[in-house]
């Protein structure tokens, strides 16, 4: 029989009220340097954000029957996003008021920015090939 792998992550999902979605969009769009693109015709509203030519981001509008978690402890810690151009990123970071922390993957030339988004998401921005 034929064996499944797994090719990679392909997306991930935020779903949120009207105001904070769009708050959400913004920050990706704005700060992060996603780009709003296509999207299917789902019923309901909504974005995808792309890095380049991949959809890395989902962005969908919450029904008003669904129960949100806000500021809910959970295992998911972050997302990572393969970056470049620290130097710009933290700028963008430092002009938009976006607190952020640095570290760095022990024996590589990975650098970290870790930071939250509107909804309390956190985030990893990777900058490899940075030398310390």
């Amino acid at each position: 029989g034929t064996c499944m792998t797994v090719r990679g992550i392909d997306h991930f999902n935020i779903r949120a009220s009207h105001e904070l979605l769009e708050q959400v969009r913004a920050f990706y769009c704005d700060v992060i340097g996603l780009v709003v693109g296509d999207r299917p015709p789902f019923d309901s509203a909504g974005y995808w954000l792309y890095a380049g030519d991949r959809a890395v981001l989902h962005l969908s509008l919450a029904g008003d029957d669904e129960q949100l978690a806000s500021n809910v402890a959970t295992t998911l810690n972050h997302i990572a996003l393969a970056c470049t151009d620290r130097a710009e990123m933290e700028r963008k970071l430092a002009v938009c008021g976006v607190n952020f922390k640095t570290a760095r993957v022990p024996a590589t030339n990975v650098a970290q920015l870790f930071l939250k988004d509107p909804a309390g998401n956190g985030i990893e921005l990777s900058f490899a090939d940075e030398p310390a």
